[in-house]
């Protein structure tokens, strides 16, 4: 009985096989936007669990200078003696074989084990710490820059799978050479080590330190957290979209083989055994299925990854190979979800038979009855889901209740989706005129069922598109004008030392309008990890800076040493608002006079004058300047700065060069927004065409009696046409509300969450028409093939449903 049962059961894909593309093709698409996803931040997350768990990445208590970059390694020596367990860490930045590689130096006598690279674990641990620490110098590098860093130094360099990309780690005293900073450290790593007694404090050894806690900045993983959700989203939304497709055909399936389960039954096979007959087949072609979209989620990843890569370094400084590593734990993932989705597809259809007599499933009455009362289900269940998302919007708070709201408000919509589409046929019929169009539009409601999934799929990636697009297009003018308006300065010079940074300012106050300070330093202000700026009272500041929420005369307050600044995100994540006071230092408290925008930025800013700046933070780096000149003559300006003072051209960056930069690394950030919206709005074509395939053959008892009564074949496939291009456009003009609240759950919500700054939404009309159009051309295509087989259809093929006594 259970092969006959399952014969019988697979013998309907072969006699059907646009339903068995149909299936298949929905849980390919599925797995494999899914798992490409998923592809990606495992390879991202990877990474970060390489930088995480080597070389000092912020899991132990650091001491760093209180203000500036580096601290003397005299300091180091003082705190030994004194008994801190400290160890020195250095960083110099090489460009090697056209990449730039970061150095880190370390003492391996004195750094943890956990923090150094496993090489030093081996069976020659005594030889391999001799070459380390003696010239050549033994250097341990990512494979990635390997080659080129042996190339560029002449050192002995050793491929170590346990670094980051983009990173090599050598003796302290070698990278100090390398990098220009002989007595000079970092920052020094609280190690471990016993002690037998409590070491003086601080302060009374190393004034000018400070001792930072384990993990005071924000990881990799936790910074780029709402990033890999973002794409953790788009992938489960494509999945989604897929299991549309899916879904349908199984419903189709089982509704052609109504009278296959009622034979089955009557030939005395149990209602179980036809249960686990049906589960069986749903298991085999989604393991089909599975493979095949594993292959092509991992080819869309390793094609999106670079992007990805370049996103997350331009924005976190997160090293991420641009190359894709094949986990078996991708593998199990991506199969486990084509089960799910095979699962999800069939489930609701299985308990729908598990509920029926035994001759119910061939009477068509009795199945429709059962399918009708699984609609109204749906229905409720989408009204219920808008109700939960309108709930969240107004009570809810936190990354997870944005995307919930999302889930809910999207989903919500998809169910409700096919009562919409038959209210509005029914409101068309009523106002039709002639029997030819009030049949149309009765037909189209009668069809409905059959592609509602499709037009599901459609309305979700219309959706998708909207929102999205509407939250990028809206970012992008945001962002240029946020860019026009922070990078006023027509250059920007950083000097390698502060005696040049002294002969620089000389050279430049007779050859420029103002030369003003990017001086900077490191603080905790409410909590929150930020920088401090001094800046000077310019009208460059006062003309250009963005400011969303300032009080009375901000400006001159702030000249005055009265009140500072601070950006969106440090205002948001502290609950501070214009007119609440922040302390910056034991002591120094100052008034929030105004809050700027800072687009792109994940860490708290402060801005405040430049004198009280400096008494509080005289050691604080001042390199980097701004330099105002007249636009025609910073070019020579700039040749002038590298011929004169030997500068790398890094360090002198005009303005344009700037905005390209940044405007590239926000280009990139979205490409793979893109490119999955482009996937998403492809697989619900495909949903449209393998549902109107698989509908064409059963479209026959419909067409036929009309055909009978006189109306011609070719104009039976332009109404078909017709009625593709008419559903398609009642659910593009549901998508547009769909998708503009897509986009402000995007930009009010979850960016503010994930982020800490709002963005305003504008609207992109223009883009919309687009997208309709896209979706109409779509739904033309798909419906062409079973329009021309209709018009092309010999006679005697409708004759034969009458023969048929259908």
């Amino acid at each position: 009985m259970t092969r006959a049962g399952l014969q019988a059961l697979l013998s309907h894909w072969w006699r059907h096989p646009g339903q068995l593309v149909m299936l298949l093709a929905g849980l390919m698409l599925a797995t494999a936007l899914w798992s490409g996803v998923q592809a990606i931040n495992a390879e991202a997350r990877a990474a970060y669990a390489q930088a995480a768990g080597r070389v000092d990445a912020g899991a132990r208590a650091r001491i760093v200078p209180r203000a500036g970059e580096r601290l003397d390694e005299a300091q180091y020596v003082a705190l030994r003696r004194a008994g801190w367990p400290v160890s020195p860490v250095v960083e110099a930045h090489l460009t090697a074989g056209g990449a730039t590689v970061r150095l880190i130096g370390i003492d391996p006598i004195t750094t943890p084990s956990d923090l150094i690279p496993r090489a030093f674990s081996g069976t020659d641990s005594a030889e391999t710490l001799r070459r380390f620490l003696l010239p050549p110098h033994l250097v341990f590098a990512a494979p990635d820059v390997a080659a080129a860093l042996a190339e560029a130094t002449g050192a002995e360099v050793r491929a170590a799978d346990d670094l980051a990309p983009g990173t090599a780690v050598a003796d302290v005293g070698f990278v100090q050479r390398l990098g220009g900073a002989e007595g000079l450290l970092d920052r020094l790593i609280v190690t471990d080590a016993p002690r037998a007694l409590a070491p003086p404090p601080l302060e009374t050894i190393a004034p000018g330190l400070v001792l930072q806690p384990a993990a005071p900045r924000a990881d990799l993983a936790r910074l780029t957290a709402s990033f890999h959700l973002n794409l953790s989203a788009f992938g489960l939304l494509a999945f989604a979209v897929g299991l549309f497709i899916a879904h349908g055909a199984v419903g189709l399936a089982f509704e052609a083989r109504r009278g296959m389960f009622r034979t089955l039954r009557a030939l005395g096979l149990p209602l179980w055994h036809l249960m686990l007959l049906i589960a069986l087949e749903l298991a085999l072609m989604a393991l089909v299925a599975g493979a095949a979209g594993m292959v092509a989620g991992l080819l869309i990843a390793g094609a999106l990854l670079p992007d990805v890569a370049a996103s997350l370094k331009g924005l976190y400084g997160a090293e991420v190979p641009g190359t894709l590593t094949l986990r078996a734990q991708t593998w199990v993932a991506g199969m486990a979800a084509a089960l799910a989705g095979a699962g999800l597809a069939g489930a609701g259809a299985l308990w729908q038979l598990a509920r029926l007599p035994v001759l119910a499933p061939a009477m068509p009455r009795a199945w429709a009855r059962a399918s009708a009362h699984r609609r109204a289900l749906e229905a409720t269940g989408g009204l219920a889901l808008l109700v939960a998302a309108a709930a969240l919007a107004r009570f809810g708070s936190g990354l997870m209740a944005g995307f919930a709201l999302m889930a809910a408000l999207l989903l919500g919509a998809a169910l409700i989706l096919p009562p919409l589409l038959d209210l509005c046929l029914r409101l068309a019929g009523r106002a039709a005129r002639g029997p030819l169009s009030q049949w149309f539009w009765a037909d189209a409601r009668q069809g409905l069922p059959g592609l509602s999934l499709a037009m599901m799929a459609l309305l979700l990636a219309l959706a998708a598109n909207i929102g999205v697009g509407t939250m990028v297009e809206s970012f992008r003018r945001a962002f240029t004008g946020w860019l026009d308006q922070r990078l006023a300065a027509e250059l920007y010079v950083r000097a390698r030392d502060d005696a040049e940074a002294e002969r620089l300012r000389a050279f430049l106050a007779g050859r420029s309008e103002a030369v003003l300070p990017l001086w900077r330093v490191e603080a905790t202000v409410a909590g929150v990890p930020s920088f401090v700026y001094g800046v000077e009272d310019h009208p460059t500041y006062r003309e250009n800076w963005p400011l969303l929420d300032a009080l009375p005369g901000v400006w001159d307050r702030l000249a005055a040493g009265e009140a500072a600044l601070i950006n969106e995100q440090l205002a948001r994540r502290a609950g501070l608002s214009p007119g609440d006071t922040i302390e910056i230092l034991p002591g120094w408290r100052l008034e929030v006079a105004g809050i700027y925008s800072d687009y792109g930025n994940p860490t708290g800013q402060v801005m405040v004058a430049l004198a009280p700046f400096l008494a509080h933070f005289p050691d604080a780096p001042r390199l980097s300047h701004a330099v105002r000149v007249a636009p025609e003559d910073a070019p020579a300006l700039a040749r002038a700065l590298i011929e004169e003072f030997g500068l790398p051209a890094e360090n002198v960056v005009d303005q344009a060069a700037l905005k390209r930069w940044s405007l590239s690394i926000f280009e990139r950030t979205f490409a793979i927004t893109a490119a999955l919206n482009v996937l998403t709005l492809g697989v619900a074509g495909v949903a449209i065409v393998t549902s109107l395939a698989a509908l064409s053959g059963q479209r026959l008892v419909q067409l036929a009696p009309v055909w009978a009564v006189g109306v011609e074949r070719r104009r039976l496939a332009r109404l078909e046409l017709l009625r593709a291009l008419a559903l398609a456009a009642l659910t593009a003009a549901l998508a547009l509300p769909l998708g503009l609240a897509l986009a402000w759950v995007l930009l009010a919500i979850v960016n503010v969450e994930a982020f800490g700054w709002r963005l305003p939404m504008q609207l992109f009309p223009l883009d919309w028409l687009r997208l309709v159009a896209l979706a109409l051309l779509a739904a033309a295509l798909a419906a062409l093939w079973p329009a021309l087989r209709l018009a092309r259809m010999a006679p005697a093929r409708l004759v034969q449903v009458f023969a048929a006594a259908r």
